[in-house]
Formats: structure tokens, C-alpha cells, sequence
């Protein structure tokens, strides 16, 4: 029989699965919609939705770089087990392609673009699925890319004159952006430094000194020595290069200029770290057990 589309979308907004299990379930039973429903149920294929309310802190990072455009993004899952599948790691593949295809305005766009592909994941999977966030980098000049095992990304936006095609150069690309994931800088130079954030070090290191017993009017002093410690441990230019601490990553870059004939300019950078923010669920065994024997 004819299903119209109308009756398909009502019975996907009531059940949650993918559009095609929807219509087969209709055609199976004959237009009637409860049992429609309960058809799908059965198959549990009917608590997509209810496995979208529950917490998803593991996933994936996944990384695009064609040319001088990069994208990264986060898709997350409830257990590392699934991260790990093919179907998962896919999907996040496919995510990425999609923003470097068609380059979504916001999150809510690309959602809604995939939102057919991420219900049928879920209800594949078991577990629900998110598209958590993304960045597109559109460089100036060229981009180092890094990705530690899809769970961490890391993309640079760099200019250089010279010898661009130097194997010096691309090691240096690459070198920058394992750095970041290594070290997580917060800005990228001094300068650069959020008001804010600054603001909020100075009254922590205030504190920290009235607690100690220094006098007020040298407070200021020690202060300014901690900010310009704290500008070479949170700019990725200040910082010390992991493989070599004995210099700054700026001076490695002036270093690696030289020998390619040119300047080489850090623009700015981008990192995803899977899971950042996500408040994990953690279980109290003692807490549980306590529970029980009360009842």
C-alpha cells in the first residue's frame, strides 16, 4: 500500500528511528500507526530518543586538511568500545567531509543535516550519538595538522616566505602542532593573553602572597615577575619546544626560517580535546550499597 510521507515523519517524531524502518514498519502493518509503533519496538529500533538523554563523553576527533582549508571536528559516543568500530569512526569521517563540503553556518545547520545518519547510528550502536562542535580554518598561508589517536586535534595556521617545499619547513608544521596537543597553550603570544584570564591570575597570585605575609606594597612587583612566567608556560610562541626545552618555540621558528631562505609566521591555531567539558557520570560503589541496604 501507499504510505504517504506525512504518516512516515509522524511515526519517526513518536518512535524515533530512521525514516526507511519507519516506512517499512507502516507497510508491514498496514498503515495502522500504534501498531506501527509497537512493530518497532520490538525491533528496538522505537528508543533512539530515549538514548539521546544520556551521557556521551567519549568519541572521536576527526581531521580534514585539503590545501589551505582544515576542519575538526567532535563526535561523541557513550563507550570507548564503540569509538572504536568501524561504523563510528566512519561516521566521524563523514561529519568531517560534510563541514569541509558544504560548511555549515553553526552547529545547529550541521546537526540538522546528519540528524537522518545520527539516529540510525544511535539505534545501530546502541548508544546515543552527538555532533558536539567543529571549527573550519581557512589559512593564510599553510596549516600544520596533528591528530594524537582521534583524540586530540590540533590545526596551525602558518605564513611563510622561502623555501616552503623545504623538508625542514614541513617537519617544522608538523613539530608545532604536536607541541600544542602536548603542551596545550592557551594563546598564542603574550599580547594575545584575555583580559579576563589575566585578571583572574592576578587576584589568585594576590592572594596567594597575603597568605604568605609579603607587604602590600611589594605585591605588584611579584605579581608582574608571575604574569611573565605565566605568559611562557600559556603562549605557544613563549613556551618551551618540547623536543628541545632549551629554547622557546619562537626561536626554533626563527631558527628554521633562516634555513629556509624566509620568515615563517605562527597565525593562530585551534585545538579539540575529546570529552573537554563534558561532566562524566561516575558511579559510587559505596554510595550504591549503602542504598540498597537501607531499603
Amino acid at each position: 500500500m501507499e504510505i504517504s510521507a506525512g504518516v512516515i515523519k509522524d511515526l519517526r517524531e513518536k518512535t524515533g528511528a530512521g525514516m526507511m524502518d519507519c516506512k517499512k514498519a507502516l507497510n508491514e502493518c498496514a498503515g495502522d500507526m500504534e501498531k506501527a509503533v509497537d512493530y518497532l519496538r520490538a525491533k528496538g529500533l522505537a528508543d533512539a530518543k530515549k538514548k539521546q538523554a544520556r551521557v556521551a563523553a567519549e568519541g572521536a576527533i576527526a581531521t580534514i586538511v585539503e590545501g589551505n582549508v582544515g576542519v575538526m571536528v567532535e563526535v561523541n559516543c557513550e563507550t570507548d568500545f564503540v569509538s572504536k568500530g568501524d561504523d563510528f569512526q566512519n561516521f566521524a569521517k563523514r561529519v568531517a567531509k560534510h563541514v569541509y563540503v558544504n560548511r555549515p553556518e553553526n552547529l545547529d545547520i550541521l546537526r540538522k543535516g546528519l540528524s537522518e545518519v545520527v539516529n540510525e547510528l544511535t539505534l545501530k550502536c546502541g548508544e546515543k550519538v552527538e555532533i558536539r562542535r567543529f571549527h573550519i580554518v581557512d589559512a593564510k598561508g599553510g596549516i600544520g595538522s596533528y591528530n594524537h589517536n582521534g583524540k586530540i586535534g590540533v590545526m596551525v595556521d602558518v605564513s611563510a616566505t622561502g623555501n616552503t617545499h623545504d623538508g625542514k619547513y614541513q617537519e617544522l608544521l608538523k613539530d608545532i602542532s604536536m607541541h600544542i596537543a602536548a603542551a596545550a597553550p592557551k594563546f598564542l603570544k603574550e599580547s594575545e593573553i584575555d583580559e579576563a584570564f589575566k585578571k583572574r591570575e592576578i587576584d589568585v597570585y594576590s592572594a596567594q602572597l597575603r597568605e604568605e605575609g609579603k607587604a602590600e606594597n611589594m605585591i605588584p612587583k611579584i605579581v608582574e615577575g608571575k604574569l611573565k612566567k605565566m605568559a611562557s608556560e600559556v603562549c605557544l610562541l613563549e613556551q618551551k619546544f618540547v623536543k628541545d626545552p632549551d629554547i622557546a618555540i619562537k626561536k626554533h621558528i626563527e631558527s628554521v626560517a633562516k634555513e629556509i631562505g624566509g620568515t615563517i609566521s605562527v597565525n593562530s591555531f585551534r585545538m579539540l580535546t575529546l570529552g573537554e567539558g563534558i561532566e562524566k557520570k561516575t558511579d559510587n560503589l559505596a554510595d550504591e550499597v549503602a542504598k540498597m541496604t537501607m531499603k
